[in-house]
């Protein structure tokens, strides 16, 4: 069995782009007990960009130009 194989076709609960869940990353995601994703790579980045700027506003951490 071929890691990069398919392992399912997933559509992003932000964007409703199809994105592919391969077996190799079927595995991983297994292996640290997480259940598989909701979001394609770029939604799942912009949300982790939005979460530490909030997180950086909180703390009175944001720069301003």
């Amino acid at each position: 069995m071929n890691k990069t194989e398919i392992q399912d076709r997933i559509i992003c609960c932000d964007c409703g782009q199809e994105f592919v869940f391969t077996i190799g990353e079927a595995e991983f995601y297994r292996s640290k007990g997480f259940t598989p994703p909701r979001r394609c790579k770029p939604c799942r980045q912009e949300l982790k960009l939005k979460k530490r700027r909030e997180d950086e506003r909180a703390r009175g951490e944001v720069k301003r130009g």
